[in-house]
């Protein structure tokens, strides 16, 4: 049994880094994302997480989902399929140089 004792310390460290390095930068990212869903407006140029370019038409709370407008039309996406990341590059203003 003293051998587990000894070890405890080391397994509660493995449990501690694996939670700040891989469980709460997920969480948080999780976090920014849902955020950044709710904020949509119409209008908003974005991108999902295919590649789709197009616009904010408009929402549909029934389904939770959004209504781009693209080159080829209208199109529903879900909420959870528009990609943070590519969707502020998109946003971003040009860099001046």
């Amino acid at each position: 049994m003293e051998g587990f004792a000894g070890q405890l310390p080391f397994i509660l460290l493995i449990f501690v880094v694996m939670y700040f390095f891989m469980i709460r930068p997920q969480m948080q990212r999780a976090k920014k994302e849902k955020k950044f869903a709710e904020e949509l407006k119409k209008g908003d140029r974005i991108v999902t997480k295919s590649g789709l370019h197009g616009k904010v038409f408009d929402f549909s709370e029934k389904n939770n989902a959004v209504i781009i407008e693209t080159g080829a039309g209208k199109l529903t996406f879900d909420k959870s399929a528009i990609s943070l990341e590519m969707s502020q590059k998109l946003n971003k203003p040009a860099d001046k140089k």
